[in-house]
């Protein structure tokens, strides 16, 4: 069975999230991932780790402006000042935190955008961050995300990103596989795992259609897990999933699997 890393953005947040660390920690995770640290000091936050004898997993790098709708800089022409900024960043909190590798959000298509100029954008983008993490010795990884979840991504299917992986051909470029965002982009799930298999280099879990516990919904959850023990996958399965309710009484998916503590 995998091991899972609780994602503290979107889970326990009945708690400030400087306290979810130890909530996650009490239910028996022994490893958390978030989406953006940075409202947060990487000392506190390193603190917060090593106190509850817990692992950072991955994070993303800082994404532009949020709050305004971005989604990312990589394919972004004109952006790169800001995304070497927001790479340097990721590394001081990488290496605080401990943390092998973090995830490089490629951005949205701006409205009657050249896809060929960002295309070479984003590529250019990649091989400079990657190369830059490799002196780190930090991987980078990328995540195709499902339009149902971002409109106009750049990055939307398995294929894509494996391509872009496979002609630059860095070894600390891996794919970030979300069993979630593959299953409602494109389907086929378990086929698509075991062929971009070589590739992965992280894995995150949530139930489809409604990004719930993986319990809820069509995704056969259990048949996942069994291929990623099946195919030898040795990293963390992030729990990426909004709970339906209170997060540990939906946990119990997690404890028929044996993985946590506690009644089912």
């Amino acid at each position: 069975m995998p091991r899972f890393a609780a994602n503290l953005t979107m889970m326990f947040t009945e708690l400030p999230f400087p306290d979810r660390f130890s909530a996650a920690a009490d239910q028996g995770f022994q490893w958390v991932e978030c989406l953006f640290p940075y409202d947060f000091a990487p000392e506190d936050l390193a603190r917060a780790l090593e106190r509850n004898n817990l692992g950072q997993a991955l994070f993303n790098l800082p994404p532009g402006d949020w709050q305004a709708g971005e989604r990312g800089m990589a394919c972004l022409p004109g952006r790169e000042k800001e995304l070497d900024a927001a790479l340097e960043r990721a590394v001081l909190y990488a290496k605080a935190l401990r943390c092998l590798r973090v995830h490089l959000m490629a951005g949205n298509r701006p409205p009657d955008a050249d896809g060929a100029l960002l295309e070479q954008t984003y590529l250019h983008n990649v091989r400079r961050a990657a190369q830059r993490l490799a002196d780190e010795g930090l991987e980078l990884c990328l995540e195709p995300i499902s339009s149902y979840s971002m409109p106009a991504y750049f990055l939307r299917t398995q294929e894509q990103a494996a391509a872009y992986i496979e002609m630059l051909n860095l070894p600390n470029l891996r794919l970030q596989f979300d069993f979630f965002h593959c299953q409602m982009e494109q389907g086929n799930v378990s086929g698509r795992l075991r062929r971009f298999f070589p590739l992965i280099g992280h894995c995150q879990l949530a139930g489809v259609p409604n990004r719930h516990e993986p319990d809820q919904g069509e995704l056969n959850y259990p048949h996942l897990l069994a291929l990623l023990d099946e195919l030898g996958y040795r990293g963390v399965v992030g729990c990426e999933y909004t709970p339906a309710g209170n997060t540990v009484d939906g946990l119990g998916w997690m404890r028929a699997c044996g993985v946590l503590p506690g009644r089912c």
